[in-house]
């Protein structure tokens, strides 16, 4: 349960590290953790795939970042890839959960996510699980001729014995997609990651291997995490309304996916942060090594990516925003 007697509740918090992008937004993710949260008491977990049959090429991360990450009190815990690996990358935020302390709170991040504010202070009740709202309405696309939002989901949820009508919000009008439970993955959170896990690794996998009618005009790829975390949190217990607004994706984290798209459209204060916890010189000497962050927060690139907008009057959509840093050539991921 959340505390309310002012006591600090103590939890994990994990990432995924591996080679490339990951492992250095895990090292800006744990510095960031370190700045804002520093009476954080939990274990700092990096999930790390190790190389196997799935990986055609070693996904462990370089030995600089390791170190860099282990200076900021971070553990680094192997997990082997049985099911997803290199084919889906997404699946890592399933298959590491069961390598995380058995019956630990834990809260889940994407690596490129940054904390601005104390997460000491997020009121988490790690007895209803929850995950990020800041999301489109990115699947399914209902075909013209049918079934619609309501047949693609129910048939989702009558495949694995849960309530259909109690996810729904009836707030919301028939066949609109907010009706129907959907997150982003860029977090979720619940009292034990195994618990979570299997949920998510047995759904995931019924929903890839096993046939559904109603699912046969879908994309399943990139979006199956996405298609079975609304499932795995009603089934524990949580839902839409676990957490209060404004702490994750508001005042205390900062999902920004891109670099340029951070300097594009985020607050000030995400940007001070990010610079902030970038400038030590150890830490500046190893992000160095990754050429989005080299130009984009030590070259000044962001400032003239930010130049680019009036940040009060940003394009409705991302993808607008995404050609007209294209088109200055100032484009890095």
């Amino acid at each position: 349960m959340a505390s309310t007697s002012g006591k600090k509740q103590i939890f994990n918090v994990v990432v995924v590290g591996q080679n490339g992008r990951l492992g250095y937004e895990a090292v800006l993710f744990a510095a960031s953790l370190r700045h804002n949260s520093p009476d954080f008491q939990g274990k700092l977990l990096i999930a790390e795939p190790q190389p196997g049959p799935k990986w055609p090429n070693d996904p462990r991360m370089k030995q600089d970042v390791r170190d860099a990450l282990e200076g900021l009190g971070a553990q680094i815990v192997p997990f082997e890839s049985q099911h997803f690996g290199a084919s889906y990358a997404y699946g890592n935020k399933i298959e590491m959960l069961s390598a995380l302390p058995k019956g630990e709170p834990f809260v889940f991040f994407d690596t490129d996510t940054l904390l601005t504010d104390d997460l000491l202070e997020v009121p988490f009740d790690f007895d209803r699980p929850s995950a990020s709202l800041r999301r489109e309405g990115t699947w399914p696309k209902p075909p013209l001729y049918g079934p619609g939002y309501a047949g693609i989901w129910k048939s989702l949820y009558d495949k694995f014995g849960l309530d259909f009508e109690s996810s729904l919000d009836l707030s919301e009008p028939d066949e609109y997609w907010k009706r129907y439970l959907y997150f982003n993955a860029g977090f979720f959170f619940y009292k034990c990651p195994h618990a979570f896990g299997e949920k998510f690794l047995t759904y995931a996998l019924a929903v890839r291997d096993e046939e559904m009618p109603e699912l046969a005009c879908q994309e399943l790829s990139p979006w199956l995490d996405q298609i079975v975390l609304p499932l795995v949190i009603h089934a524990l217990g949580g839902g839409r309304d676990a957490l209060p607004e404004g702490y994750l994706d508001g005042k205390t984290s900062c999902h920004y996916r891109m670099f340029p798209l951070l300097y594009a459209r985020e607050s000030q204060h995400v940007i001070e942060t990010l610079e902030t916890v970038a400038a030590p010189n150890k830490i500046k000497k190893v992000l160095k090594g990754y050429d989005a962050i080299k130009r984009t927060v030590y070259q000044g690139r962001g400032e003239k990516v930010r130049a680019l907008f009036d940040q009060n009057h940003m394009p409705r959509r991302e993808q607008a925003i995404r050609n007209r840093i294209k088109s200055e050539g100032f484009w890095m991921r």
